[in-house]
């Protein structure tokens, strides 16, 4: 099929295209058969649904011969402009909700939360907990970089398609966070700033019913209603989880090449070494703190993989609250707080261990020496940098840029070229630990707080909860 209409327009032009379109349709309506004719709980089947989608976009790749560059073919550059239709298409879906969910969620907790001491220690604890884990994730980033080697032997980039950008100072960044214009905030998903305007609308709201209670009584049911609607709202949304993240996966890795991920294949495993060691170190903090690691596995499970497949801390935002206050007993305030502030600052992964690992291979790519100046100096930067990376597909330039420059290495930013061509590959599990770390923040912010629901937290009737 040839011509304009076929090549540009409807993006179907070759007879491979319509038989993985066909392929993608009939493992559609597997899944479908599986979850609402079966009746299979829900984390099970998206985990089917990842399963189908590795071996889709391999069978992809397959057929396409391995190419170097995939999306120069015909048939998988079509094939995933029509999956990404409904993979992207469901992310941007989610983070539809983000924006109202958040806010309204934050306004709820704060009329109907104890003020003064309680909202005051929440912050605190919520910073102490996030920027800590964040520096931990950092020197779990130097070791396994400095273990793996990860960059020696490589060829020095003296130029390369990757460009620095502009970087910011710190003070600038946290003043910015502070939204001078609400809308502009929602737009850019600036979440601690509508966390911020929302949290003040709160407590305006609040005095308003310690003056009168009559007067306040339909803000307070308007603001009740709307948080009701919008966890429906969300739970309507994630009831299609299954099938996106079939898409997703198959996409992100069709569009890949075999020749690109073995180019840097040291530093993809290293990466994926140090999430798993960050993973752990999460769960022993659960540990620490009289929390059943396996039982926040088997709950979260599902949710982990929406954020490895998605490639979206902000797009699993909704999924963070409901898996928190409907299966792990976590305080709606908490819950709403810490997830909210994890998904702009204190990632571990895309703002801790990727950056960390960048910078032990930019040193080892010039032969810069890995000293405990250097060493410290990396610790202390990707700590603070964290602060204002959203949380949104592609923030690794930034991040990137941010940790490099803040060692004095931003001249050697092209360098990293290799590693940012094959970003999506090492974004699922940045992403996945970005979100596993809001998990395991909240719970432990939850329990110093004392409103943490253990006989909830325990009772695995409720992992069983799927979306129906």
């Amino acid at each position: 099929m040839e011509g304009v209409f076929f090549q540009s327009f409807l993006k179907i032009s070759d007879i491979k295209t319509i038989v993985f379109l066909a392929i993608l349709v009939a493992l559609f309506f597997l899944i479908h058969i599986l979850y609402h004719k079966k009746h299979m709980d829900f984390a099970v089947v998206v985990m089917i649904g990842t399963g189908l989608g590795l071996v889709l976009g391999l069978a992809i790749q397959f057929v396409a011969g391995f190419p170097d560059a995939p999306m120069e073919v015909a048939f998988v550059s079509e094939t995933t402009t029509w999956y990404a239709m409904v993979g992207n298409g469901y992310i941007n879906l989610i983070k539809m909700i983000v924006v109202p969910l958040v806010m309204v969620s934050i306004m709820q907790v704060i009329i109907n939360m104890e003020q003064g001491k309680t909202m005051g220690l929440l912050v605190k604890k919520t910073i102490i907990v996030t920027m800590g884990m964040v520096a931990i994730s950092a020197v779990t980033g130097i070791v396994i970089g400095l273990l793996f080697g990860v960059g020696k032997g490589g060829t020095v980039v003296a130029e390369g398609a990757a460009t620095a950008k502009e970087i910011t100072p710190v003070a600038t960044t946290i003043r910015n966070l502070v939204p001078g214009n609400i809308v502009e905030a929602m737009v850019n998903s600036n979440i601690i700033g509508l966390v911020i305007f929302s949290a003040f609308f709160g407590l305006a709201v609040w005095w308003i019913n310690y003056e009168s209670e009559e007067a306040a009584k339909p803000l307070y049911d308007a603001i009740n209603a709307s948080h009701k609607a919008m966890i429906n709202m969300a739970l309507l949304i994630l009831d299609y989880m299954p099938w996106a993240v079939m898409a997703l996966l198959a996409n992100t890795i069709a569009q890949r090449g075999l020749s690109s991920i073995l180019e840097v294949g040291k530093f993809i495993v290293a990466l994926y070494l140090a999430a798993v060691i960050q993973f752990i170190i999460q769960l022993v903090l659960l540990m620490v703190h009289g929390l059943n690691p396996v039982t926040y596995m088997k709950k979260s499970y599902a949710t982990m993989l929406m954020a490895f497949t998605s490639r979206s801390s902000v797009g699993c935002l909704p999924m963070t609250i409901e898996t928190l206050t409907k299966k792990l007993g976590v305080n709606q305030g908490t819950a709403s707080f810490v997830a909210g502030f994890g998904t702009t600052a204190g990632m571990q992964g895309c703002a801790g261990i990727f950056p960390s690992l960048l910078i032990i291979y930019v040193c080892n790519v010039t032969g810069t020496p890995i000293d405990i100046t250097m060493i410290v100096m990396t610790i202390f930067v990707v700590t603070i940098g964290s602060l204002g990376i959203a949380g949104i597909p592609g923030t690794a330039t930034m991040a990137a840029s941010v940790g490099l420059s803040g060692v004095g290495m931003g001249a050697q930013f092209a360098m990293v070229s290799p590693i940012l061509a094959i970003d999506p590959i090492i974004d699922m599990p940045r992403t996945m630990l970005n979100v596993t770390g809001s998990l395991t923040n909240a719970l432990v912010v939850d329990k110093h707080m004392g409103t943490l629901d253990e006989s909830a937290y325990n009772d695995m009737s409720l992992a069983l909860q799927g979306k129906k």
